[in-house]
């Protein structure tokens, strides 16, 4: 979902961003404090959820500015899921200076998720103050305005529906080996064990999913569409039992071909 050299760590920290204005602290800019000063109150505002101080401290800052509160709750899912992975000590070891650009060496320490230790380097450049990220990806966040994380969403939401879908076919082929030949609706899949209530949660995965079953539930027709068209997803999905999919931009609409 994202492209810098900061990838590992803005992929994990992301949390439930809830206005998109900068404190003055922010806004007075970057110039009095080091790269690591900055990189240091970076993941302290994270852990703090102090959100918007941290966005206006990276190449970020313009993805978030602008989103209305609708949009906002779009994205909070999946930034709330992420800054959950932010662990609780980060220890600065090393920053190197060269001229407009820095690199500062961050440790993170062993968790359930990285067992080992590890050390990553976080790129920063010096635009009145020093900001995360460089300076290449902050024109294409800067193109992208306050799309870029919606964006990111709608590919990121249309694959996981396509994923999903793939398999079903599996599941409802164990389910109807144990049903006599007949298949399951979605209820049905998730009382046997097959299928997760937060994969087909429309709140998470901002589409809604049906399981049509043909007379005797000998065949099906699985369908999905964007719960908002444009915010959460702009393709609608269409598989049959065969597990051949299809998928249109049909406004948010099923799609029957």
């Amino acid at each position: 979902m994202f492209r810098s050299g900061f990838v590992l760590f803005f992929a994990i920290l992301l949390g439930g961003l809830i206005t998109t204005t900068a404190s003055p602290r922010v806004c007075a800019q970057n110039a009095t404090r080091t790269p690591s000063e900055v990189v240091r109150d970076f993941y302290k505002d994270m852990r703090e959820h102090r959100f918007n101080e941290a966005f206006a401290m990276t190449i970020y800052k313009s993805a978030v500015e602008g989103l209305s509160a609708e949009e906002m709750e779009d994205l909070r899912p999946g930034f709330e899921e992420k800054a959950a992975l932010i662990p609780p000590a980060i220890e600065i070891v090393n920053e190197q200076i060269n001229g407009n650009t820095a690199i500062v060496f961050v440790r993170i320490p062993a968790t359930d998720n990285t067992p080992q230790v590890t050390s990553e380097p976080v790129n920063l450049f010096n635009s009145g103050g020093w900001i995360i990220g460089t300076e290449t990806d902050w024109a294409v966040v800067k193109k992208a305005g306050h799309r870029y994380f919606l964006d990111a969403l709608i590919t990121e939401h249309e694959g996981d529906v396509e994923d999903l879908l793939k398999r079903m076919v599996m599941f409802e082929g164990i389910y109807s080996q144990q049903h006599a030949g007949s298949y399951g609706e979605l209820p049905a899949l998730i009382a046997a064990g097959m299928l997760s209530p937060d994969a087909v949660d429309p709140k998470l995965s901002g589409y809604n999913f049906r399981i049509t079953l043909t007379k005797g539930g000998k065949g099906y027709v699985a369908s999905a569409e964007p719960t908002r068209f444009g915010h959460t997803g702009k393709l609608s999905f269409w598989m049959d039992q065969t597990g051949l999919i299809k998928s249109a931009d049909n406004g948010g609409k099923p799609f029957k071909p």
